[in-house]
């Protein structure tokens, strides 16, 4: 399930997110095919993680060879089981990344594409309310820190929960006394992550909407320059930039700061377990219950966990952004999955609430086009067009005037057959094989590649004839003709620099 659509500052009712517990069995579904991956890539870097913690007690033999005055040729035996142990440990947890990295390259592809294809499919109208912003903001900063976390924080996070939890093991295995005094640390740490996670989600979430927000509103600035300019709104559109922008400063200033909170909180833990550690070694050096090597091999243990817990904790903060992002992602994916359906009007008294009217479609000489008291609501209490009738005839050239709101937009959606009206009725000419009504959006979009490839989009299997044949309906062959190449000329980054009017 998912939560609620939020609402910016913007007004704009933004696109679903998931729940935790929704985001959960996402992640499950996309792992599930590439389990077999998953499984024997943890268990080589398990076997890695068990090579190296030879080190240590390799290292507390070395000490007490040398304690005791022992000949230099007993060092051989220990230097050259070191130097196993390193090239070993090297290969295997070279091989153990390299399948845990190839799971989650294999996992994201998946979601890129799950997510490409819903949002593709997510209704129009839908889209208009969240505004452009929000789904630019998901596609490209949301799924940056997926991807930023599934290539650096899962391998490093799956290497470190296993260093913790076989090092722990092996203290225990050297005296339970010195696990013990390890132990000391863990409710520090404990309390940290615990105060760290109860923040952080919240914040990474807001900082998102706020994200998603500041680009929305450069995406209207910037797009609609001219008409800013022509309407003298620079000052006021400058105003609402800086504001929303000073709000996403804001929340990344607030979590830079919790942030440096959490890493002096982790090395106070350090401080108390590594002292713990010295402590419990001198009293049981000094009571002959082990040996200055093996002392010396607990202190290394527990000083070795240094950068796996810090690095299981830190990720934390990768783990808790990228949490973030990917709920905003799952909740675009369940959306196109429900389609929405239009909202009826509540019935008002004596009069029963209207349906809405499948579209009709009808042969005419004159291909004409008729709305007939059409009114459409985005909700309860927000209708948008009102008993509208219109009539368009072949070749006619019609314009809708009216402020931004009052409906055009909307209107242009019902009538080309994107979304259904709310009740009435829209009259369009009969379909051959071919779209008889055509919606074209106002953003300006130039795809990299020749614009033969860009007209192949709405329809990849188009011949050239059937591009000029477009091309000549909506009167742009004569322009596209013009172009340095004609249809081969290249647009987009790199190429052919094309005129947004």
């Amino acid at each position: 399930m998912t939560t609620p659509s939020p609402t910016a500052d913007t007004g704009a009712e933004l696109l679903p997110i998931a729940t935790p517990a929704r985001t959960r069995a996402a992640l499950r579904t996309l792992i599930r095919p590439d389990r077999g991956l998953a499984l024997t890539g943890l268990g080589i870097l398990v076997a890695a993680t068990a090579v190296g913690l030879l080190v240590q007690p390799l290292l507390g033999r070395i000490v007490d060879i040398v304690a005791d005055g022992r000949p230099a040729g007993d060092l051989t035996l220990p230097v050259a089981l070191l130097v196993a142990v390193a090239v070993v440990q090297g290969l295997t947890t070279t091989l153990g990344l390299t399948r845990i990295a190839r799971l989650g390259e294999t996992v994201l592809a998946r979601l890129r594409e799950r997510f490409v294809e819903r949002a593709l499919n997510l209704p129009a109208d839908r889209l208009e309310r969240a505004g452009a912003g929000d789904l630019t903001a998901r596609v490209t900063g949301d799924v940056a820190r997926v991807a930023e976390a599934v290539r650096s924080a899962l391998p490093e996070m799956a290497r470190s929960v296993l260093a913790i939890v076989l090092t722990l093991g092996a203290l225990a295995l050297l005296d339970v006394r010195f696990l013990l005094a390890a132990l000391l640390a863990v409710p520090v740490q404990l309390l940290t992550a615990r105060w760290y996670v109860r923040r952080a989600l919240t914040l990474y979430a807001d900082q998102r909407v706020a994200n998603g927000a500041q680009q929305q509103q450069l995406l209207e600035t910037i797009g609609g320059a001219v008409t800013v300019r022509g309407h003298r709104l620079e000052e006021q559109h400058t105003e609402r930039s800086a504001g929303r922008s000073r709000k996403a400063v804001d929340l990344t200033m607030r979590s830079v700061n919790l942030v440096l909170g959490f890493y002096g909180r982790l090395h106070i833990a350090e401080y108390i377990g590594l002292a713990a550690v010295l402590i419990a070694g001198f009293w049981l050096v000094r009571d002959g219950a082990v040996s200055i090597g093996t002392a010396t091999a607990a202190a290394l243990y527990f000083h070795s966990l240094f950068g796996p817990v810090n690095a299981a904790l830190v990720l934390l903060d990768d783990a808790q952004s990228a949490a973030a992002g990917l709920a905003r992602l799952v909740g675009v994916t369940d959306l196109a999955e429900q389609p929405e359906q239009p909202e009826q009007p509540e019935p008002t008294a004596g009069k029963a609430a209207p349906v809405s009217v499948p579209r009709q479609r009808t042969a005419s000489s004159e291909a004409a086009v008729t709305v007939h008291e059409v009114s459409h609501a985005y909700g309860p209490g927000r209708p948008v067009l009102h008993e509208v009738s219109l009539t368009l005839k072949t070749g006619e050239h019609v314009a809708l005037v009216g402020t931004s709101g009052a409906g055009k937009s909307t209107l242009a959606r019902i009538v080309a057959g994107v979304q259904q009206p709310t009740t009435g009725t829209v009259t369009a000419p009969a379909s051959t094989g071919e779209a008889s009504v055509v919606l074209v959006t106002q953003e300006v979009h130039v795809f990299t590649g020749t614009l033969a490839e860009d007209l192949r989009l709405a329809r990849p299997d188009a011949t050239d004839a059937d591009l000029r044949t477009a091309l000549s309906t909506v009167h742009a062959l004569d322009w596209a003709e013009a172009l340095p190449d004609g249809l081969a000329t290249v647009v987009g980054e790199g190429g052919h620099r094309l005129d947004p009017a």
